[in-house]
């Protein structure tokens, strides 16, 4: 279901505590006062996110907003250094962006599968105090604490990954053509924001080759001041390697209609505009050979390619395209 769909959770995590050095000294049946033999500390449990490809939402942190990491053991006799504290390993969709929810800084990202990363080190355990013993002290009878954990809120932020992102206005035929070229299958209606969340398909190419392209749903004018639902899905196009701009063959002013979209993006990440972009004209089905040579003459310059997802005009030029601008 669409929202089953999650792309931002805030959750609190906190580290485990380091174990406490032991201050032992060895003893047994003959030796009544032998020297120092107190064990380290274990360290303390991490928090940690590991990148899982069967995953695409955040949803199952949803309502898990407290994450724990456990303690180290403290160290024993006999130089027995305490067990580790357990770590929390918290499987996330690759392109998964973590962030100190305080400073809103970027700690790292996930793009792999089986990619793991520290969100929040676990403490560091105590020496015991075999390791102070020296020539002038040869009974040491203190040894460190362990070291505390830590904890504050961390953002996760999902970033779709795809090769090919698809920018349009709503209604634009996105969906549509996501369906016809993949195996995907978004909504579809007659309507302005039928897609509420993004859709991925993989889109099979010659021997066996593909790539994988997303459907991000419609931006509007002043999407990046948070107007619609633009501004919440923007940040999606940010992973995509081409931007594969849709505006409908029946549009008052494509010319026009691309300026805005590229408005939007630019105003939202200036770098957008370093992405290599490809247009496609949708509904070709609506146009006869006339309207087609006088749309033709006035396009934006970047390669450019007129389809109709109903009657497949233009769908194989339109794969070649996008193969070639991705290699």
């Amino acid at each position: 279901m669409e929202s089953n769909f999650v792309d931002y959770v805030k959750i609190f995590t906190r580290s485990g505590r380091g174990g406490a050095g032991s201050a032992h000294f060895y003893r047994d049946r003959f030796t009544r006062k032998g020297g120092p033999d107190g064990g380290d500390g274990g360290r303390g449990g991490h928090i940690m996110l590991k990148g899982d490809r069967q995953l695409w939402t955040l949803l199952h942190l949803r309502y898990r907003k407290h994450i724990f990491a456990g303690n180290g053991r403290n160290g024993g006799a006999a130089l027995k250094t305490g067990a580790s504290g357990e770590d929390i390993v918290i499987g996330v969709p690759l392109g998964t962006v973590a962030r100190d929810a305080e400073t809103n800084e970027i700690l790292f990202e996930i793009t792999k599968h089986d990619e793991e990363k520290i969100l929040r080190e676990g403490g560091l355990g105590g020496l015991g105090n075999d390791h102070f013993k020296s020539s002038v002290n040869q009974a040491p009878k203190y040894a460190q604490p362990g070291q505390p954990g830590s904890e504050g809120w961390n953002i996760l932020e999902l970033k779709i990954l795809a090769d090919v992102g698809l920018v349009g206005f709503p209604n634009a035929g996105k969906s549509t053509l996501l369906s016809v070229v993949s195996a995907a299958k978004p909504k579809i209606a007659d309507y302005p924001f039928t897609t509420m969340v993004p859709n991925l398909g993989i889109v099979g190419y010659y021997d066996d080759r593909s790539f994988v392209m997303a459907d991000i749903p419609g931006i509007i004018e002043g999407a990046h001041a948070g107007k619609g639902i633009g501004l919440r899905f923007l940040r999606h196009i940010e992973r995509n390697s081409v931007l594969l701009f849709m505006i409908p063959s029946d549009a008052r002013d494509i010319r026009n209609e691309y300026g805005i979209l590229l408005d939007e993006l630019k105003k939202y990440n200036p770098e957008l505009l370093d992405k290599k972009r490809i247009l496609a004209i949708s509904k070709s089905d609506l146009l006869d050979e006339e309207l087609k040579t006088e749309i033709k003459e006035d396009l934006p310059e970047i390669p450019w390619v007129i389809i109709s997802s109903v009657t497949k005009e233009g769908i194989q030029e339109l794969k070649d395209l996008i193969w070639n601008t991705l290699t």
